[in-house]
Formats: structure tokens, sequence, C-alpha cells
């Protein structure tokens, strides 16, 4: 019997216990440490900020759900990783030793890198929890009883900018639903070069097509900046030139601000000498392990993945719902073979596909691989887009109350984009 820690009990974390349970069997200790009693569905956080779910609608007790399944949950997160001694001690100050670790944290958000920034003592809403999700929600409550000027976006070393374009999008049609639409200047702030590029280098024509879905809704943007400080009411944004040279100084007033942050590693991850790059984020191979520590695996937003490109101003790479599942079947594949005593090859495809809301219509990204040159790239812009990712909130939802690993939706989403097998992983020569 082998003994697993999976730490982080969000999309990446659940999805690897119910998986390691599914694929391994009963025969196999699995205990999953996150932080906090319940599981929030991230991709509808953006929803939940405008009161178009609420927060019932994408939580779930995890303790209550694993617990079925025979996984043990500790809501009292690591405090620390003895990667030497194979163990990890829990912030209750339990020590739970592992034959393997799998470390699917998330990111540590940043808010400290840019002065004002941030749900709790800043001036900034947040999307990229569900309780900063609910928090902003009560803003914007306040907010559409005085309406004003909006600026959303993202800051410099930013690299999830998918959920930023997609909460101006869904805050532009709920205004224009509550007819306040023409009260409210709207700004989008971001560190990329140009509007659709993504943290991908651009994805098909998503240059031009982000483009003119912002002039549509009359979103002015600001590309190639720095959020260097937000007061209240107004931040200071520094923009740059090609060069990255500082260029024009702007200061723009809001009455209702979301500004994602950048993101780095977790403490207790970011603290294990040689584990982690110097943000942070866990090094793996390309069997998602750790090249240092063979016993420990790593999985979605932690997972330290180089910029596609160096851009003029700071942006890292995105980490999608899609890719997350590609690194969970490749960790728990190579570790089925180890077990079995075959070699552990099998390597995920990180191919990068996002499926953005846009209140009323919806904007589908495809890079295959992440990195170019590729095999695959565009984007295409439809209300069956808006539709689908209103199925994989459901559909995942399910999942993660049902135990299954099993990703039906995602091959009915995949055949739609002419994308075949996502969640298949193949062995390395």
């Amino acid at each position: 019997m082998a003994k697993f820690v999976v730490v982080g009990a969000g999309l990446g974390g659940m999805s690897a216990a119910y998986e390691l349970r599914e694929t391994l069997g009963k025969g196999h200790d699995i205990v999953l440490v996150g932080v906090g009693e319940s599981f929030g569905f991230t991709p509808s956080n953006p929803w939940l900020a405008v009161g178009w779910r609420k927060q019932d609608d994408i939580t779930l007790p995890v303790g209550e759900h694993v617990g079925k399944h025979g996984i043990r949950y500790d809501s009292s997160g690591v405090a620390q990783i003895d990667a030497a001694g194979n163990a990890v001690v829990t912030g209750k100050g339990d020590r739970i030793d592992y034959d393997y670790l799998l470390i699917c944290t998330g990111p540590k958000l940043a808010f400290e890198e840019v002065p004002g920034t941030g749900p709790h003592g800043g001036f900034t809403q947040s999307i990229c929890t569900t309780p900063h999700a609910a928090q902003a929600w009560e803003a914007y409550q306040e907010f559409v009883k005085n309406p004003g000027p909006v600026v959303i976006g993202a800051v410099a070393g930013a690299s999830c900018f998918g959920p930023a374009y997609e909460f101006a999008m869904i805050v532009d049609a709920d205004l224009r639903k509550r007819k306040l639409r023409d009260k409210v200047p709207m700004t989008f702030v971001t560190s990329e070069p140009y509007i659709g590029h993504m943290g991908l280098g651009g994805v098909g024509d998503s240059k031009g097509l982000m483009e003119s879905e912002m002039r549509q809704r009359h979103i002015h943007w600001v590309v190639n900046s720095k959020v260097t400080e937000v007061r209240d009411g107004e931040m200071t944004v520094l923009e740059h030139d090609a060069k990255g040279q500082p260029a024009d100084t702007r200061t723009l007033p809001f009455k209702f601000s979301m500004l994602l942050p950048a993101f780095k590693g977790v403490d207790a991850v970011a603290a294990v000498e040689g584990l982690c790059n110097p943000r942070g984020f866990v090094i793996v191979d390309k069997q998602q392990r750790s090249p240092k520590y063979p016993k420990i695996f790593s999985a979605g937003v932690c997972v330290a993945i180089p910029p596609v490109e160096a851009t003029p101003v700071p942006t890292g790479a995105p980490k999608t719902g899609f890719m997350i599942e590609s690194m969970v079947t490749t960790i728990v594949k190579n570790i089925q073979a180890e077990l079995k005593g075959e070699v552990a090859n099998f390597e995920g495809t990180w191919n990068a596909v996002c499926l953005a809301d846009m209140g009323d219509t919806g904007a589908a990204f495809v890079a295959l691989p992440q990195i170019p040159p590729r095999n695959v790239t565009w984007t295409k812009i439809g209300k069956w887009v808006h539709l689908a990712k209103i199925g994989f909130e459901k559909y995942f939802l399910y999942k993660m109350r049902n135990g299954t690993s099993e990703p039906i939706y995602e091959k009915h989403i995949l055949s739609l984009l002419g994308i075949e097998r996502l969640k298949d992983v193949k062995r390395s020569s």
C-alpha cells in the first residue's frame, strides 16, 4: 500500500485525489490537505462577482464529498514540507508521512507587489478566489447605486489574463442589462504588449478579434503598462514603449476596479530548498516530477512554466483548467507505472484551451501546444462558447460531487473545437 498526500483542494488537487483513487483503487491511503472547508469552482468567479451566481451555486464541502471515496481531508493547510523526510506538517501541527506528494496548491496572490491593490487593505477587487469574488459582489452592488468609471485588468507579472477579459465583458453585459452602461466609462489595463496576447504570444487572430470586441463595447485599453500604485478612487499607470522603456504616466479614476495580481508560490512550497524557481513555482520535468525530489509531483498554477516570449512589460504563461487536467493524468499514470515496476515516462500535452465567457457570447482560445511553434492556433467568438462554459461549470461540479475524473464533457467540448483526446498523455521514447 502506498501513502499519498495531495496538497491543495482546488481544481487540480481534488481532481488529483479522485483520479488517484479511481485509477489505483482502494488499497492506498490518500490524504487531501487544503485550506478551509469549501471547494469553489474558480472559473465561475466572474459570474459570482456580478451576482449571476450565488456562492452556494459554485461551492461544495470538500471533506464530505472526498470522504465518500475513502480520502481523508485536512482543512488546516500545510505549514511545512519535509522533502528529505517524505512528510508534510499541517497547519494544526500534525506530521503526515508520504510515499508520494502531489503539490497542487495554486498560487499565492502577490497583491503586495503593487501598493493599494487587493480586497484586503487595498482599493481593488479580485476574482481569484470564491471569497474574493463574493466580496467583489458586495462592492459591485454599492457601485451600481452610484455608477462611474470602471478599471479592469492585470498588473505586471500576471499570467492568467483570460479572467480579466471575461470580467470586463461580463461587467459590460451586466451594466447594459441594468441600463447603466451609458454612465460607466470603462478602461482595460494590462501588461500585455497588445490586446489578445493572453500571455501566449497571441492565439490565431486573437488580437484582431478581441480588439474588435472591445471597440464594439466601448472599452478603452492601455497596453504595455504597469500599475504602480492604487489609491482610493484612482490609480497610477506607467506605459512603456516597445523596448520596455517608460513612455507615459496616466492617472486613471475609478469607482470600481478589479485587477488580477501577479502570482507567486505559496510559502510552505517556496521554502523547500531546490524545489522551486525564484518566484516559488515548482520545477518539474516532462513527467510532472521534481528533478530534485523524485517522490514529489506537481500540477496546476503552482508549476513553473517559462514565459512564451519576452515582452516589454513582464507577462507570465497561463495554466488553464484543461491543461491542469492533462498534468494530473500524467502524474497518476506515471505513479501507476512506477507502482507496477514499469518505466514511468508518460508526458502531458500542456495544451492551452480556454473558454472565456463574455456575458452574452464567448471566446475560445486554442494553442496546441502552448509553446510555439504550434500544431493548432486559433480564436473563435460565438454564443456557443458562452453555453459551453455554462455546461463545463455544471459538469465539473458534478465530477467534484461524485468523485469521478472521467473527462466525458471535456471530450464533447473538444470535439466542437476539432480537437481529440484532451486528457491523453503519451509515453516518451
